[in-house]
């Protein structure tokens, strides 16, 4: 071989070995899936991110919500998962017990931007299990009153009563106009409405450290015999979600006063109520048992998986989403209700007279209990209470019923919460006290 093909045959192999090496400039590359139309939407704010932090690339996969909790599961049992994803405050829990995503106690505790004092504490608490902070939020949703205030002009309230006596009345001085048909829609298919009238009770839905169901509790009994006589009195139909041909139109027509939904309706009713209504309906905070009452703690929270091999990155772009200007400018985006009270003062959110309520509904929100069960727990609760809504069990044959078959559910749990508890005692006994 020439001298010259052994200097070329040497520096081929020289490029070849330095191709396989990575190059010192390389950006880190960050996994962010994004659910639904926030995947569709969020480009520019993670563009002017990688600006910021030239060395980052943020790759963003777009997954549909029907499909999220199964892929990102499946993504975690074949150690795929993303660096960062937004998930649904109730999937937290699961999340959490997998062991899927790390605790952000330490991030919290030191971040300028992502503190607890500036988001919405009862959203932030869906986000805390067993002491420890496992997500950020990201976007928010809760359920308020929707309601046709001209009828309630009609019947003679100029605001929505804030006890659950004066709703009632409310509504039947409605009917009594003869304008309404209905005082409230309730789709039996829709486990919210009881949810957010039990979660205003004392006690909550899970007792003993969510061991078992709570459900024979006086809080729970009242909650539910409220919810039962709406429809026994013919305040509300006993139809389903499927039964309802058009919403908005039986809205219109007055078949109903009352609608218990989230902001994702906002945009619906203006765009789908005739322009003879639009100023005819508005939104109220959700009336309690003695007074203003809570609500559910919805929406998505920013959370960090355990095997992303780029931490800092991933937390860097968490507390990016996460600033109030950029909330605001996602909500422009989206129409998703920002986390952060402070971004509430966006122009066409703050002077938003349909969204007000949903910012007083958020100071009073109520996480669902934080096991990985809960989604479960919270069809099984519709499923019985529909039965007792049509009369074919009984309400203290349908309370039985959800303390056993949830009782079932957490079984599982409080095994494992009795193992900890036995591997604890023994390092504890062998602390010696303080003298």
């Amino acid at each position: 071989m020439t001298a010259r093909a052994l200097l070329l045959s040497a520096a081929l192999v020289a490029s070849a070995l330095a191709s396989c090496q990575p190059a010192a400039d390389a950006p880190v590359v960050l996994q962010f899936w994004a659910m639904g139309r926030e995947g569709e939407v969020v480009g520019p704010l993670v563009r002017e991110f990688e600006q910021e932090n030239p060395g980052v690339r943020v790759e963003v996969q777009q997954v549909p919500w029907s499909a999220a909790h199964e892929k990102l599961l499946t993504a975690y049992a074949g150690r795929s998962t993303p660096d960062v994803s937004p998930v649904g405050n109730t999937w937290i829990p699961e999340m959490a017990a997998l062991g899927a995503v790390d605790t952000l106690d330490t991030f919290a505790a030191t971040s300028p931007v992502v503190r607890r004092a500036d988001f919405f504490p009862g959203t932030w608490d869906t986000n805390v299990v067993g002491g420890h902070l496992y997500g950020i939020p990201w976007y928010v949703d809760t359920r308020v009153l929707f309601y046709r205030r001209d009828l309630m002009a009609l019947a003679g309230y100029e605001a929505v009563p804030t006890t659950w006596a004066g709703w009632r009345e409310a509504m039947l001085a409605v009917q009594r106009t003869g304008r309404a048909r209905y005082g409230v829609l309730l789709p039996l298919n829709e486990p919210e409405p009881l949810a957010i009238l039990a979660l205003q009770q004392p006690g909550g839905l899970l007792r003993d450290g969510d061991r078992y169901g709570n459900f024979d509790s006086p809080g729970f009994r009242r909650a539910f015999a409220f919810y039962l006589s709406l429809y026994r009195d013919g305040l509300a139909p006993t139809v389903d979600q499927t039964q309802v041909a058009n919403v908005y139109q039986e809205f219109a027509r007055g078949t109903f006063a009352f609608y218990i939904t989230g902001p994702w309706n906002l945009g619906e009713f203006r765009a789908r109520l005739p322009d003879s209504l639009q100023s005819a309906w508005t939104t109220a905070p959700m009336p309690g048992p003695a007074g203003p009452g809570a609500s559910t703690a919805g929406g998505s929270s920013l959370v960090v998986f355990n095997r992303s091999a780029h931490k800092p990155e991933a937390l860097a772009l968490v507390e990016f989403l996460s600033r109030p200007a950029i909330q605001a400018r996602f909500y422009a985006l989206t129409g998703d209700l920002p986390a952060r009270p402070d971004a509430w003062a966006t122009p066409g959110l703050a002077d938003d007279p349909h969204a007000a309520a949903f910012r007083e509904q958020l100071t009073r929100v109520v996480p669902a209990p934080a096991v990985p069960e809960q989604e479960r727990i919270a069809q099984r609760i519709r499923e019985v209470a529909e039965l007792a809504v049509r009369g074919r069990i009984t309400p203290d044959d349908a309370i039985a019923t959800l303390d056993r078959d949830v009782d079932a559910m957490l079984d599982k749990r409080r095994w494992l919460l009795d193992r900890q508890a036995a591997r604890a005692a023994p390092v504890a006994a062998a602390v010696p006290a303080r003298p």
